[in-house]
């Protein structure tokens, strides 16, 4: 396999298209349009899909610098924004300068759908599966994969990153643009950044929000949320071990994890496996959110004795995410395609080895889910090129931003793409929030993404306060200290 190269003149008739822009349903003046482009760009001959488009014009023509593209979601989109993007952005500065461009991407929304069969699971919901049930997570990865390529086929080896990226650029093609500006969150840092690596001279301004690492697999990606969930507990485990007055947890941070591990015990006892994993979900999901600290800590103490009434009371409004797609026969399939873009193991034993390991360090969050097999392990096709090397050569300044403690894509993979872009980073600290810019109310970071994307203000690297406070419990000791929850 090999990165491929298309000349420009070969998609001259998909950028020739001129779209038919209608008004929104939404009646916010947005427009929404469809364009078709190659399902395999390699031959633009051949099989065609379409994109959903959606734009909302500059408010003033006269600063107007070009169009401004922008997507999360994924991998592949999936659960993204898409075309719903410009209405996100509206109320930011960019009206200003851009045309604002969301996109439903290949095979996502209204686009041109890739299904795949809907396959109901035969392992138990549990945060800490035990080794007799590692077999049915790999039985339920091959039937997923099975499911997939039934409906999917031949078109799901063309649902990967760099045909995102290719196909970005038709859309800046057919808007007549020389350049676009794009702002990318989660799986959207990584197209942006393969954008920049494919068409460097055709990338403006460009942002990052929540970074992919740029060296890692899908896997080592998914994997990581493990681990940047246990960092967020240990920090919480240590706040609450300062103010063991309050909580009652102990004070030190290992004392506090003991009673995390007793109230667990509890509620695997009272209630059974299901709501002990929504426990390890609420001890990352809370955990993160700062202003959940004092909260968790309380809860931890409840359940550390408390009876089943407590445990739903306090975990009943527990979510997991993604949500399970359940309902009909089909579901989206393109997650399912584009991380197989790179190599996962086949060796089903190097699943369960990590699967022990995360068991025992890192449950919260549904940690363990992270490692066990996915449909890789059991890939139909052979991806038609490799993954393209990313690169800063070409590119014009450009921003990543990342909260220290994002627990969907760890910290230290935000970092890794600044340093390999050569983006300033600006970092949101003492926080667990993910997707920062325009979406989290930072104002302190809008105002810096601001005042680069429409001003051209490049900062230097900067520590931007996170908008969310830990509770205001001083430590023991501490002049004001009480005593009670």
């Amino acid at each position: 396999m090999t990165t491929r190269h298309l000349s420009p003149d070969a998609l001259d008739d998909f950028a020739g298209q001129r779209p038919a822009w209608a008004p929104a349903p939404s009646g916010d003046g947005s427009e929404q349009c469809t364009i078709e482009v190659p399902l395999d760009h390699a031959r633009p001959e051949g099989p065609r899909i379409t994109l959903a488009l959606s734009r909302l014009r500059a408010k003033d023509p006269a600063r107007r610098r070009g169009v401004l593209l922008a997507l999360n979601g994924g991998p592949g989109g999936y659960f993204g924004l898409g075309r719903r993007f410009p209405a996100a952005l509206a109320r930011t500065r960019l009206t200003e300068a851009y045309d604002l461009i969301g996109f439903d991407p290949r095979g996502t929304g209204a686009s041109t759908p890739l299904l795949g069969e809907i396959t109901p699971a035969k392992a138990p919901f549990d945060s800490r599966l035990p080794d007799a049930d590692f077999p049915l997570t790999a039985e339920d990865a091959r039937i997923r994969e099975e499911g997939a390529q039934r409906l999917g086929g031949e078109a799901r080896r063309h649902h990967n990153t760099p045909n995102v990226a290719r196909d970005m650029d038709l859309i800046r093609r057919v808007l007549g643009e020389e350049r676009i500006s794009f702002v990318g969150y989660t799986y959207g840092t990584y197209v942006g950044a393969v954008y920049g690596a494919l068409f460097p001279d055709r990338l403006d301004r460009c942002v990052l929000d929540s970074c992919v690492h740029p060296d890692w697999s899908w896997r080592e990606q998914f994997m990581a949320q493990g681990r940047a969930n246990r960092a967020n507990v240990d920090t919480w485990a240590g706040w609450i071990a300062e103010r063991d007055r309050t909580f009652g947890l102990g004070s030190t941070r290992d004392a506090v994890l003991g009673a995390v591990e007793e109230a667990a015990r509890n509620v695997a006892g009272q209630s059974g496996t299901a709501l002990r994993t929504l426990f390890d979900g609420a001890m990352g999901s809370r955990s993160a959110d700062r202003a959940r600290w004092s909260e968790l800590g309380r809860l931890v103490a409840e359940l550390r004795t408390g009876d089943a009434a407590a445990v739903t009371r306090w975990l009943s409004d527990e979510r997991v995410w993604p949500p399970t797609e359940t309902e009909g026969t089909t579901r989206c399939g393109v997650l399912d395609a584009v991380t197989l873009e790179k190599d996962w193991p086949t060796d089903l034993e190097v699943y369960y080895a990590d699967l022990r390991r995360f068991r025992e360090q890192y449950p919260y969050g549904y940690g363990m889910m992270r490692a066990q097999p996915w449909v890789g392990a059991f890939r139909s096709f052979t991806p038609p090129e490799r993954p393209v090397p990313l690169t800063g050569e070409g590119l014009s300044p450009g921003l990543v931003v990342h909260a220290d403690g994002d627990p969907t894509d760890i910290y230290e993979g935000g970092a890794a793409m600044a340093a390999r872009l050569g983006y300033r980073l600006i970092t949101v600290a003492d926080s667990g929030q993910h997707e920062i810019y325009a979406l989290n109310g930072n104002p302190g970071v809008d105002a810096l993404v601001d005042a680069y994307l429409v001003d051209g203000v490049v900062p230097e690297d900067t520590v931007c306060p996170s908008t969310v406070a830990r509770p205001g419990i001083p430590a023991d000791g501490a002049p004001g200290g009480t005593v009670g929850a």
